[in-house]
């Protein structure tokens, strides 16, 4: 009997299928929720955040106003250009009439004329130094952080606002490189998400150009085809990505 147990016991040790996990256990890989389209908004002007129209949390269509600067500044070079502009014009047009009647020469209305182009190029550098006083928004989406407050001075390229479309999420996955040999894009998987605790149907959409060398591994895309509006950015779990039979 016990040499029948100790017989009976080598076998098992030596049957594969019975040291390697199970195929579920061993095809799941983590699995994390990332934004597709994203993006933080920065100032370009050195001016004073008259106004936040966001707070975190909160959502907004495309071309919102989230962010307007104190730009009482910008708004003066502006009208200023804009009359200038106007008065380069009709200086212009006098000295065309006085041209047709020989009154004046070529050079002086050649001059006139190149006012005109000077004035219209600064009512354009004023115009987009303006622009620069109100930040909308560029797609529909979520404020996720928000780094400064209004009345603070900003500069430019300050950070202010971290912003998301909460609706254009995908699973970023780290799986082993030996996958490629058949994992491709529209390659059906599952994922769990532990935050809602429910399963999803997924497709794979891309996959990276590299391998890393030292781990093995190649990050993969996919994205979920459920409807599932309670999905967050940054939510985790695992997927379930079985080989083909």
């Amino acid at each position: 009997m016990l040499l029948g147990a100790s017989l009976s016991g080598a076998a098992r040790a030596q049957n594969p299928s019975e040291q390697m996990p199970p195929l579920r256990s061993a095809s799941e890989i983590p699995a994390q929720l990332t934004a597709r389209t994203y993006t933080t908004l920065s100032s370009e002007t050195s001016a004073r955040l008259d106004r936040i129209g966001t707070r975190v949390g909160e959502h907004f269509n495309k071309g919102d106003l989230l962010i307007v600067f104190d730009c009482k500044t910008q708004r003066a070079q502006v009208a200023r250009a804009k009359a200038v502009s106007t008065q380069a014009e009709k200086t212009a047009a006098i000295n065309q009439r006085l041209a047709n009647l020989k009154s004046i020469g070529e050079l002086e209305l050649d001059v006139s004329r190149a006012e005109v182009e000077k004035a219209r190029a600064d009512l354009a550098i004023a115009n987009a130094a303006a622009s620069k006083c109100e930040i909308a928004a560029p797609f529909d989406g979520v404020t996720v952080e928000q780094k400064a407050q209004a009345f603070q001075y900003a500069t430019p390229g300050q950070p202010l606002l971290e912003i998301l479309d909460k609706r254009s999420l995908e699973v970023e996955l780290i799986a082993p490189s030996r996958w490629l040999a058949w994992l491709k894009p529209g390659y059906g998987f599952a994922v769990h998400i532990e935050e809602t605790d429910k399963t999803y149907h997924a497709e794979i959409t891309r996959i990276s150009g590299r391998v890393d060398p030292v781990s093995q591994t190649i990050k993969v895309f996919g994205e979920i085809h459920d409807n599932a509006a309670e999905l967050m950015a940054g939510m985790s779990g695992r997927a379930n990505i079985s080989p083909p039979k």
